[in-house]
């Protein structure tokens, strides 16, 4: 039987959610064939509009995960500023939600959508069963639990994981007949990402015991395979596609 690892401080939850990443996401088919320019016009359309759907609904993550923190400014602020940041600090067009969209239609300019910008193509049971495992999450668990679902079961990682995608998207083999836009994943790879986070952590790295390292890394890790999983059926999805 392997020996349980055991934490002794939030770096080594840090490197060990940076494995697993590595492994789960940077390394998986998705993000390798993006990388390498191998999708077809379809495979790319059918991506960019099922990540709209996820995208469109984080801020429902946000707001679930607010509502299971602990009642204090310091806990639901930073994820109430990332929900802000999601709505364009109410700046008109700069909205993720309008961001994406500027995206979206890039990749294909067929794609139709309503008049709230949703594609008329429904969402994807990958995309579904990722944003309702993150939010059933936050039905029944702990302060801290919700904070490392957000921080490290998420944005730790989602600058990096953005900032891929948005690089695989810039290959010349998909940029043929019109250049994509790709800003919406530059500024959250560049920008809000990383900020996110530090937000959280500035409150995870407050639990030193040995048992609340280990609650963080196994919420983190959880959280971090289900939108794993998603990429990985999305994958799937896109080479059944004809």
């Amino acid at each position: 039987m392997t020996k349980a690892f055991l934490f002794e401080s939030y770096q080594q939850v840090e490197q060990k959610m940076e494995e697993l990443v590595q492994h789960q996401f940077y390394q998986a088919p998705f993000f390798q064939t993006l990388l390498n320019g191998e999708y077809t016009q379809s495979q790319l359309r059918h991506f960019a509009i099922q990540y709209s759907y996820y995208s469109r609904h984080f801020p429902r993550v946000l707001g679930a995960a607010i509502s299971a923190v602990a009642p204090i400014d310091k806990w639901w602020v930073p994820l109430a500023e990332n929900l802000w940041d999601e709505a364009g600090k109410g700046v008109p067009g700069k909205a993720h939600e309008k961001l994406y969209q500027s995206f979206m239609l890039t990749v294909d300019p067929t794609i139709e959508v309503d008049q709230h910008g949703i594609p008329d193509e429904p969402i994807s049971p990958a995309v579904e069963k990722a944003i309702g495992t993150f939010i059933e999450f936050f039905r029944n668990c702990t302060p801290l639990e919700a904070m490392a679902a957000v921080g490290l079961g998420s944005e730790m990682f989602a600058g990096g994981v953005m900032g891929l995608i948005g690089k695989g998207f810039q290959h010349p083999t998909y940029n043929q007949n019109r250049k994509i836009n790709v800003v919406f994943w530059e500024i959250h790879a560049d920008e809000h990402e990383p900020h996110h986070y530090q937000l959280c952590k500035d409150i995870l790295i407050q639990f030193t015991k040995q048992e609340e390292l280990k609650t963080m890394f196994e919420v983190g890790s959880r959280i971090a395979c289900s939108e794993a999983l998603m990429y990985q059926e999305l994958y799937e999805e896109m080479m059944n596609l004809v």
